[in-house]
């Protein structure tokens, strides 16, 4: 609707508010990202309206720099994260000499910055050892049944040769393979988590450097948790495999619904932690 307006009178983009904010400043303030990415296509037709500043002296620079009440994210970690991506994106859409570089209160935008999420960046890193110690205690677990399980042998031991007696069964292949990756993984997993837990973190970490190894943390730890659960499924295979036949992948399919539901459940967490993280261009600020 704003393009609309634009496209049928373009000098609407120097109107302001009683604040002296134009299109641009609110854009950038209220967070409206497809919006402020179609204006600054066109700066050299709007280059007035993105130099312009309110009447305390903000350029636009200094609005995407205030934390203010957006605070759309369920987790501290990844609002921080869109934060300080959103300030760099509006940082180096336009030139550097489009935006003045301190305001009435003589503060730049990256002091600005600073000020105003030092509380933000307190709540991630806090947020952020919870979850990393909470996951690394499951990722041990899984470490002490996964090294117990590799230790294991379904079936025995030949005494002539001292190898496998279901060593050329697909099931024992499955049960081995599946117990190994799950060990090293979840030994991966631990790693990444006791990484995360530094003693201070800064705004600039939250860009890449912390979500990735959180995303890298729980990925190692979701492939360990499948891999022994495959590993149990084999093993206990071959238990049950003379007796159920088929019906026991039936069995098996129904005993791994509610680690499939749990799943479910932080899918959509990971899904946005991976577009959060990679993304250069900050999603829509969800409302």
């Amino acid at each position: 609707m704003v393009m609309g307006i634009l496209k049928l009178s373009p000098t609407a983009i120097l109107d302001r508010d009683s604040a002296n904010k134009n299109i641009v400043h609110l854009a950038v303030e209220n967070r409206r990202t497809k919006l402020y990415e179609k204006l600054a296509k066109k700066i050299s037709i709007y280059e007035g309206a993105f130099r312009a500043v309110d009447n305390r002296g903000n350029s636009v620079l200094h609005l995407a720099a205030t934390l203010g009440d957006h605070r759309s994210f369920p987790f501290a970690t990844l609002q921080m994260q869109w934060e300080i991506k959103w300030y760099k994106y509006v940082k180096d859409s336009v030139p550097r000499d489009f935006f003045i570089s301190r305001n009435n209160e003589n503060r730049t935008a990256k002091e600005m910055f600073r000020k105003s999420h030092e509380v933000l960046v307190k709540e991630g890193g806090k947020w952020l050892i919870s979850t990393s110690n909470s996951c690394s205690v499951v990722a041990t677990v899984v470490t002490t049944v996964a090294f117990a399980t590799t230790a294991t042998i379904p079936g025995g031991m030949k005494e002539d040769s001292s190898t496998p007696n279901l060593e050329h069964d697909p099931g024992f292949i499955v049960f081995a393979l599946s117990s190994l990756i799950a060990l090293s993984f979840s030994i991966t997993s631990v790693i990444a988590f006791l990484a995360i837990l530094t003693p201070r973190h800064s705004p600039k970490d939250f860009e890449r450097q912390l979500p990735k190894k959180l995303l890298y943390a729980l990925t190692f730890l979701f492939i360990s948790l499948a891999a022994m659960l495959v590993s149990f499924c084999a093993g206990h295979f071959f238990l049950v495999r003379d007796d159920l036949h088929r019906k026991a992948f039936l069995v098996y399919g129904v005993v791994c619904l509610p680690v499939a539901f749990f799943a479910m459940k932080q899918f959509p967490f990971y899904i946005d932690l991976v577009l959060d993280t990679f993304r250069t261009v900050p999603r829509h600020m969800p409302s």
